[in-house]
């Protein structure tokens, strides 16, 4: 894939440095610039830079950017944008993986006037809410990470939107063996979401006479601080009859983590701009450990790889949890149609190839 004579020089933007690596876009976005490897990227990375996980992209140019503490604001949004507009001068295409929120109308009037015509992908992780879609509008061609949110998408006036899943690396995230400790561990990732509805899921399998370990990872945004989370956590895990519950912030080896557990819930109300197909559900899947889900429609790509309950069905999301503890042989079953659908459908190989391909056709038109 080149342009001209040289390799295409990408400009990759989210609505944060990259090495944040605390939300559903930083994370696809580096997982963009990881798989595809036929083009030179530039992206914003964090000044001063923090301690931390690794630098989240191996290849390319990081711009350093000052970036406080906390989720991106406003002001710092808006210097993003001027910041990606004057880089965008020197670069070939620029590639948004940007959420549809609450800042993003704003956006997507006020950024296209200076980018002077280049060409624009945008990826689309989630939309927080169908009614911001009203004020917005495409930045270029879009795409979305499910068939669900690309129709909600298209109606909305973004044109024919394209479907890419996003992908997972399977070296990084290989199979292993369920663990043989005499207590299961049930896992529960992500910033708060979903949490409560976890932890009176895991109730209701106690009461029916499950037996397991609750590990629950409230990893809190950069900046925000997770104690009033964790006592209310606590009590209601408590109310719910549960005595074993493990806690957990910041987490180092995610992969040792998820490999210790037994089963992964990600049963939150309301998606947000959470990845369509989150990459905690396919790290999981990956590593062999079946996943029990709210049965939001982005999740269809994953057909009969996991188990569903009705979104906010506590009751039949914790029969599932105890049903699935008690069998091996069904436990055994999930586990290889889990790794076997993501080498199917969530390899970075495929991943790669469809971006290349979005590459050339816009480069080339």
């Amino acid at each position: 894939m080149t342009t001209g004579a040289h390799r295409p020089r990408v400009l990759l933007l989210a609505s944060g440095p990259l090495d944040r690596e605390d939300g559903a876009d930083t994370q696809l976005a580096a997982a963009v610039a990881d798989a595809v490897t036929d083009a030179d990227f530039t992206w914003f990375a964090r000044w001063p830079r923090r301690g931390g996980p690794r630098r989240p992209v191996e290849r390319g140019r990081p711009v350093p950017l000052p970036s406080p503490d906390g989720p991106p604001r406003l002001p710092q949004r808006l210097q993003m944008a001027a910041a990606g507009a004057v880089l965008a001068r020197r670069v070939d295409l620029v590639h948004a993986v940007l959420a549809v929120d609450d800042g993003f109308p704003v956006f997507s009037r006020l950024w296209p006037p200076l980018l002077r015509g280049k060409p624009v992908l945008h990826t689309v992780p989630g939309v927080q809410d169908p009614r911001l879609l009203r004020r917005s509008r495409p930045l270029g061609q879009t795409v979305a990470l499910s068939s669900a949110t690309a129709k909600v998408l298209s109606a909305a006036g973004f044109g024919q939107v394209l479907v890419v899943p996003p992908a997972v690396r399977l070296d990084r995230w290989p199979y292993t063996p369920r663990p043989s400790g005499t207590t299961p561990r049930v896992l529960v990732i992500g910033h708060h979401g979903g949490t409560e509805e976890a932890v009176m899921a895991a109730g209701v399998a106690t009461r029916a006479g499950a037996r397991f370990r609750l590990t629950l990872v409230l990893r809190s945004r950069t900046g925000h601080h997770v104690r009033a989370p964790d006592a209310s956590v606590r009590a209601l895990a408590e109310r719910e009859g549960l005595r074993d519950v493990e806690l957990l912030g910041y987490v180092t080896d995610m992969r040792e983590l998820v490999a210790s557990a037994d089963v992964l819930l990600f049963v939150p109300r309301v998606l947000g701009v959470r990845s369509d197909v989150p990459l905690t559900v396919l790290e999981a899947l990956s590593t062999g450990r079946p996943v029990i889900l709210g049965d939001h429609p982005q999740f269809a790509a994953l057909g009969d790889t996991v188990l569903r309950a009705p979104v906010g069905d506590a009751r039949r999301t914790g029969h599932l949890l105890r049903q699935l503890l008690d069998r091996p042989h069904w436990w055994q079953v999930l586990s290889e149609q889990g790794r076997a659908t993501v080498e199917e459908r969530f390899g970075p190989e495929r991943f790669a190839a469809r971006y290349a391909r979005l590459y050339r056709e816009l480069l080339n038109r």
